[in-house]
């Protein structure tokens, strides 16, 4: 058995001096609280990222939520074999409409606790005047220690979330508190959006104080109970402590700041130690004791890491193998806090805005499909759900546009709503994700009770791909747009059809669909109920086929006709292509995502000569400008190059040494100033990593036993030289 906790205990981040663009952040899958080397968040200003207190409930819309519906867009028409189908990629004569629904809902920064040092002159310290810095990260139970001096003298803080409340509890050892010399502050900053630099961090609003209200409701000698509204929503903050005293807004401060009625100061007692918890709700906010907090979070962080899976590359000779070790830990923690909760996440967690903080669909694949292969399928399944929270609204946009089942939206946040894009609305990958996930779902619970969770999102993700296909007669085939934007996401709508990654996703998860529907019979389960309409016409038009809209999922004939037929992936000169209509991917398109290679890796390549892949692959390794390419890109093509054989390129892809593929050390995933955080890439490694080691199903061995590029060894797609020692333990096969 490997030592769990020695493995997470030697990759825990330690800080020995400001980092900017690697605050350490501690969380429990719905809520984060990101600090800086002080445990708290004092010196915001010496990091390049805002330092977030976020949830996955904590949501403001400008005005009122649902002000602006898709039906306000001026939507844009594309030629669709011979009928219009409308998408809102351009504000049109509606723009006030377009950027707000690209704005809200967002998602709200809580507030931010900082310390307020005063130096022996009384004046407030400076980041220049803090030194001996200190800060670990104990990963095995969740706990931040930081240990700095403040004119040389001594502070000890420690920081904890409870693991099920979205609660921070403070411990602070120090003779600052004695001296009168140590007070915290609360601030809350405006909820709107600064920035139109959406891809990017959005910077905090401290001026517009008329914009929200904060209100003292309850107040004890050792509580304090705030209501914060906003427009038409709010949430409360309950703050408590043991030896301190609360004070109010600070005195000094009043008619000097507009902001003072956001900010709340707390002074410690005199005495050498001082608690404080806070905890943020959405109503009924409520505080435990600081003991209490930490002793709940060990348990619950020794469970994560007792449970699920493990690996370690002790004794590789490989140099890089300590590094990689690293990354798998800390993605593992990173991914638990930033991707396990109840909505599919940001693609920069709960730490700060990116994109307004609302999450894409088509990375919820990313960020969550290694949970199941690491056996901690819950944390999975906490977001599939939402899935179908939105279905109405996801029939509704496929219906809209002619199209049968449910559409899934790219850019969204929790209400569903579309956000209109010039590339979003057109992109198709994301939609049979739901089924895969579905599946992972099943194969780690391969019981009627999940069959039935899961089967209408599977169900209406299969109606619509069947729907959304169109029939080529003359070439007896399926074909995939126009208009489309594949994975790559610099080729233009119109003249994009037919990319190998997607036609082979099409035909994988419409096979899937059609696993549930056998199993589902098998055990005498209704799979009907919903209506599935086709209609579509393709190049050689055929006539509507208007009984087919009174058919129902217990005979998806139409799936299965699809999935038989679909085109097969195109390829020129000996290498797969982007799309069948790109024929210089190697020159002119060798940018962005290199998404041709995952039709074999991310999928199990049924459609694909792994011949003709290998030589896509090596085009890729030696042409690819990889300062444009993505996190999810390296694993990706590891994953590739595992099933094809290529053990080493497997490694160096997972490894190579590119700005994009930077592992900083909190363990974040950086891609470029301003987005130093990018948890596709964290989910990705976990994915590659898992198959690598424990290997994939076969799908051409029938038994389903689990299918590796060699004869089965410890290593797996790892190198079988002897550079590389792999442990493992708990994982499980990949598709």
């Amino acid at each position: 058995m490997i030592d769990r906790k020695t493995l997470v205990r030697r990759n825990n981040p330690v800080i020995t001096k400001i980092e900017p663009l690697s605050p350490l952040s501690i969380g429990n899958h719905e809520f984060a609280f990101t600090a800086d080397f002080t445990g708290l968040q004092t010196f915001p200003e010496s990091y390049e990222v805002p330092l977030g207190v976020q949830s996955t409930w904590g949501w403001h819309s400008t005005i009122a939520p649902g002000y602006y519906t898709y039906k306000d867009l001026d939507l844009q028409a594309f030629d669709t074999y011979g009928r219009p189908v409308y998408y809102p990629v351009a504000p049109g004569a509606r723009r006030e409409a377009y950027h707000w629904l690209r704005q809200n809902p967002h998602r709200l920064y809580l507030g931010r606790l900082s310390f307020l040092f005063y130096k022996e002159n009384g004046d407030l310290a400076r980041v220049t005047d803090v030194a001996g810095i200190r800060q670990e990260l104990d990963l095995w139970e969740g706990c931040l220690h930081s240990v700095f001096t403040v004119e040389g003298r001594p502070v000890q803080v420690t920081t904890v979330v409870h693991p099920e409340n979205d609660e921070i509890a403070v411990r602070v050892v120090s003779d600052l508190i004695k001296e009168g010399r140590l007070q915290v502050l609360m601030r809350f900053p405006a909820p709107d959006m600064l920035s139109d630099k959406w891809e990017e961090a959005i910077d905090l609003d401290w001026e517009h104080h008329e914009r929200h209200r904060t209100e003292i409701i309850a107040r004890s000698a050792n509580s304090l109970r705030l209501l914060r509204s906003m427009d038409q929503d709010g949430y409360e903050v309950a703050w408590s402590w043991r030896n301190g005293e609360f004070r109010g807004v600070p005195e000094r401060w009043a008619g000097m700041r507009p902001g003072h009625r956001h900010e709340f100061l707390l002074e410690p007692l005199d005495s050498g130690e001082f608690t404080f918890t806070v905890a943020f709700a959405p109503t009924g906010a409520k505080t435990s004791d600081f003991d209490e907090v930490r002793e709940l979070a060990k348990r619950h962080w020794e469970k994560f890491w007792l449970s699920g899976g493990a690996v370690e590359f002790a004794g590789s000779k490989d140099p890089r193998a300590e590094e990689l070790e690293r990354r798998v830990v800390l993605s593992q923690y990173l991914t638990a806090i930033h991707c396990g909760g109840s909505l599919p996440p940001q693609e920069t967690g709960l730490i700060y805005n990116s994109w307004y903080g609302k999450f894409h669909l088509e990375m919820h694949w990313w960020h969550a499909a290694h949970f199941p292969l690491w056996g901690r399928v819950h944390l999975l399944e906490k977001s599939l759900w939402w899935y179908r929270s939105i279905l109405p609204k996801a029939k509704e946009l496929a219906a809209v546009q002619g199209y049968a089942g449910a559409r899934w939206p790219k850019t969204v946040g929790p209400d569903g709503e579309q956000s209109p894009s010039p590339i979003s609305p057109l992109l198709i990958w994301e939609q049979p994700h739901p089924i895969i996930l579905a599946e992972l779902c099943y194969r780690a619970h391969p019981d009627r009770e999940t069959l039935e969770k899961y089967k209408e999102i599977v169900f209406e993700s299969a109606a619509f791909m069947a729907s959304y296909a169109v029939y080529d007669r003359d070439r007896d085939e399926y074909l995939l747009g126009p208009p489309l934007i594949p994975a790559q996401e610099n080729h233009k709508p119109e003249e994009s059809f037919n990319p190998t990654f997607e036609l082979e996703y099409w035909k994988t998860g419409l096979e899937v669909a059609l696993a549930w529907v056998e199993r589902l019979r098998a055990l005498g389960s209704s799979v009907g109920g919903c209506a599935e309409g086709y209609g579509r016409q393709g190049r050689s038009p055929e006539p509507h086929n208007h009984a087919a809209r009174d058919s129902f999922f217990k005979n998806p004939e139409k799936w299965r006709e699809v999935a038989a037929k679909i085109a097969k992936p195109p390829h020129k000169d000996g290498v797969y292509l982007a799309h069948e209509n790109c024929p210089e991917t190697f020159s002119k398109y060798n940018q962005d995502h290199p998404s041709m290679v995952a039709a074999m890796g991310v999928l199990p390549g049924k459609l694909i000569d792994p011949g003709i892949m290998r030589n896509t692959l090596k085009q890729v390794w030696s042409c690819w400008q990889w300062e444009t390419a993505w996190g999810w890109d390296f694993p990706m093509c590891a994953m590739t190059a595992a099933r094809l054989g290529e053990r080493a390129l497997a490694v160096d892809f997972l490894l190579m040494e590119t700005p994009k593929n930077t592992y900083l050390p909190n363990g974040h995933n950086y891609q470029y100033p301003g987005l130093s955080a990018y948890l596709p890439g964290n989910g990705g490694l976990l994915t590659a990593v898992a198959m690598m080691a424990a290997g994939w199903q076969d799908w051409k061995r029938p038994s389903g036993r689990p299918g590796h590029p060699g004869p089965y060894s410890e290593t797996a797609a790892f190198p079988d030289d002897g550079s590389w020692s792999v442990r493992w333990e708990g994982l499980h096969p990949f598709l």
